[in-house]
Order: C-alpha cells, then sequence, then structure tokens
C-alpha cells in the first residue's frame, strides 16, 4: 500500500525519467563505435581544418545582443500565457503584468543607452 495516495503517477513519471537517460547511455556505450583513432577526436569545424585555438577573446557587443535576446525571449515566454489567460484573470494580474512591462522597458532603455542594440 502506498503511503502518499495519489502519487503513484508521480513516482512511476519520476522512475522513468530516471531510467530514459540511463538506458540511452547505456545503449550507446554498447552499440556505438570504438574511440578510433586521433583524427577522430580532433575538432570538426565544418570539413575544414581548425585555425589557432579555440580560446579567443570574442567583441562584448555579442554578449550584449545575446542578453538583449534573453530579456524579451523571457518576456515572450511569460506574456504569453498571461494573455491567454487574461479573461480569467483580475485587474492585479494586469498590474503585476504592468509593472513586468515596465521592468522590461528599463531594461531595454539601459541596453539602449548602452548601446547594445548597435551593431557596427
Amino acid at each position: 500500500m502506498f503511503v502518499l495516495s495519489g502519487y503513484e503517477y508521480l513516482l512511476g513519471f519520476l522512475l522513468i525519467c530516471g531510467l530514459v537517460p540511463i538506458l540511452a547511455l547505456t545503449a550507446t556505450k554498447i552499440l556505438g563505435p570504438g574511440a578510433g583513432g586521433p583524427e577522430r577526436r580532433t575538432t570538426y569545424e565544418s570539413g575544414m581544418e581548425p585555425i589557432g585555438g579555440a580560446w579567443i577573446q570574442f567583441n562584448i557587443r555579442y554578449y550584449m545582443f545575446a542578453l538583449v535576446f534573453v530579456v524579451f525571449d523571457v518576456e515572450t515566454v511569460f506574456l504569453y500565457p498571461w494573455a491567454v489567460a487574461f479573461s480569467l484573470l483580475g485587474v492585479l494580474a494586469f498590474v503585476e503584468a504592468l509593472v513586468f512591462i515596465a521592468i522590461l522597458v528599463v531594461a531595454l532603455v539601459y541596453a539602449w543607452r548602452k548601446g547594445a542594440l548597435e551593431w557596427s
């Protein structure tokens, strides 16, 4: 008899989630090819020989573009479900969404003033 009734499916789901990666890694180890030679361990760059080292410095602009993208991606992820359930939510949820959008606008203005949106 299960002590916490109603959680049998959760326990089964957790067991399956734990077993799937273990089974996948085991099957890859058993069925996959061997280690190969030194040619197989080299870095693959679109069929060409790699030039230089992998540890090079990138311009900070690339990171700034990535951060601005993440800000707006997170905004979309959080606002889409809110917009779908808007008719069920009250005024408080509307105010909370306005605060959330205001914080994102402040982040956009900050990135704009720092020049993160200029590609030059």
